[in-house]
């Protein structure tokens, strides 16, 4: 009778043992298989749609006053492209303030193509699931591909460019919304994850260059290149703060943040991502 209850209860003790290691073999292995699906993505981007559109769109005459985006200084001087979003944010002093890429774009449109500068909000500057990519998300693409490889270097040497930075970093840490979250309640610990989705340390130089330099990039669960605001704008969704608006001096700070914490990364936009 006690070697029966004996061997009943080795059987058992086994039985738990397999039964709490299969979480952590499934795991394991649902990891490896969004790696390898991610690793599968980087072999055909459909944001090489996006940058020949863009392309067209910077030499093409537009608005109002039917004349081109070449003759726009995004930071390196007059028309030229390459290299400059290595370099933004940063202050210009034509409009005495810190800009990003796509603020200082549509500066460029609004001053050189007569647009509107009411025209360019979050509906009109980001596209939908599915939906065919708005004008500045190609004019983005094209804009970060002319620098692909190139490092990162967000300029710290004005006054305002400091200001920038702190009050990104003051933005990145402060708690708020119905769930008391932060930007760096998922960006600032080591090995941290939404379900399979992995959460960058962004207070770290590696991790920060990595997040920085693939953004703006290709969302293939939503059939949409998304830029660097569109990120921002999501992750205060996310949080559940109040919406964001497109071009926000909160949205260039919180950039500005990022982009001097990845300071020598190598830009790598537009990426792709699941």
């Amino acid at each position: 009778m006690k070697k029966t209850t004996y061997l009943a209860s080795m059987a058992l003790l086994g039985a738990l043992s397999s039964m709490a290691w299969q979480p952590v073999l499934a795991q394991k292995s649902s990891a490896d298989a969004i790696a390898e699906y991610r690793a599968a993505l980087q072999d055909g981007n459909p944001a090489d749609l996006n940058t020949v559109r863009g392309e067209v769109l910077w030499k093409t005459a537009r608005g109002p006053n039917n004349v081109s985006l070449e003759q726009c200084d995004l930071g390196v001087g007059v028309g030229k492209v390459k290299g400059a979003v290595t370099k933004l944010p940063r202050y210009f002093t034509d409009t005495k303030r810190v800009m990003d890429v796509e603020s200082r774009l549509v500066h460029c449109m609004v001053t050189l193509q007569g647009f509107k500068a009411d025209e360019f909000t979050t509906k009109t500057a980001f596209s939908g699931e599915g939906q065919r990519a708005t004008v500045i998300e190609d004019l983005v693409a094209y804009i970060y591909d002319e620098s692909r490889d190139m490092p990162i270097s967000v300029p710290q040497g004005h006054a305002a460019e400091k200001a920038s930075y702190a009050r990104g970093k003051k933005i990145f840490f402060f708690k708020g919304g119905p769930y008391d979250f932060s930007c760096a309640s998922c960006h600032s610990q080591d090995d941290k994850r939404i379900r399979l989705q992995d959460l960058p340390n962004l207070t770290k130089p590696e991790p920060a260059k990595a997040a920085f330099a693939q953004w703006p990039a290709y969302r293939v669960s939503q059939g949409a290149l998304r830029t660097m605001q569109w990120r921002m704008y999501d992750c205060f969704r996310q949080q559940r703060f109040p919406e964001m608006t497109y071009l926000s001096p909160t949205s260039v700070d919180l950039i500005t943040f990022l982009g001097v914490n990845a300071k020598d990364g190598k830009m790598a936009a537009p990426a792709i991502k699941r």
